[in-house]
């Protein structure tokens, strides 16, 4: 998807809609080798899906959880340089000072760390006979916004539940982001439901690009996610 609007410089965009194991180092060699795919096709900034390196559920939380920088966030790092690209690294479950968070890290074309966006507004869920989830067993919340600036544009961050907050949208459009990064990973019930709907709504209050960028879907995974990643113009 090329993106361009205004004073907005014209560039590339890539969503990564991943397959995830229950085996981490795959996912994260997987990742990367597409990153390198997308980058070979002029892709400038590409976006991994929410929890990237690991099934999303309580249980696998804990298991699968790292400290930032970490095997995995240093693999980010590593192919985002070797790539010279901005990258949004989808989520991983981060641990840190004993606290668990749903974290997305974020590398520029040098490799470094510029920005690590943990997510605020977490998934806490009860649709009687559809789904129940409650991230905030195991996570907590994330406390700040996230932006990161590129040669085309600001960027903004949420994670998934994220979006349904439209005031996190109307603070980053207000502070100039032309470009609002949504890592995700919704369900078959809120998916067909919400996904696209919530995805327009955002860009066209606030006027600027929203992407999404979510999990594959698995139908044999304990959690199946909607898929669609999107792009939407303002």
């Amino acid at each position: 998807m090329v993106l361009s609007r205004g004073a907005m410089a014209a560039f590339r965009l890539a969503l990564i809609q991943l397959q995830v194991s229950s085996i981490k180092s795959d996912n994260v060699t997987r990742a990367c080798g597409l990153v390198r795919e997308a980058a070979a096709q002029g892709a400038k900034v590409i976006s991994l899906p929410e929890c990237f390196n690991s099934p999303y559920g309580l249980k696998y939380f804990p298991e699968y959880a790292e400290e930032i920088p970490g095997e995995s966030t240093q693999k980010l790092s590593e192919v985002a340089k070797e790539c010279s690209i901005y990258l949004i690294g989808g989520s991983i479950p981060e641990a840190d000072a004993g606290k668990l968070y749903n974290t997305c890290a974020v590398f520029g074309p040098d490799g470094n760390l510029l920005v690590k966006h943990r997510k605020i507004h977490l998934f806490d869920i009860d649709v009687p006979g559809k789904i129940t989830f409650q991230e905030s067993k195991t996570l907590s919340p994330g406390d700040s916004f996230s932006t990161f600036d590129t040669p085309y544009c600001r960027v903004g961050l949420g994670i998934c539940y994220d979006i349904r907050f439209a005031e996190l949208a109307q603070i980053y459009a207000q502070r100039g982001c032309q470009l609002l990064v949504y890592p995700g990973a919704f369900n078959l019930t809120t998916g067909p439901a919400h996904w696209e709907l919530l995805q327009r709504g955002r860009a066209v209050d606030n006027q600027v690009y929203v992407a999404t960028a979510s999990l594959a879907r698995d139908d044999k995974a304990s959690y199946v996610a909607w898929g669609h990643s999107t792009v939407v113009n303002p």
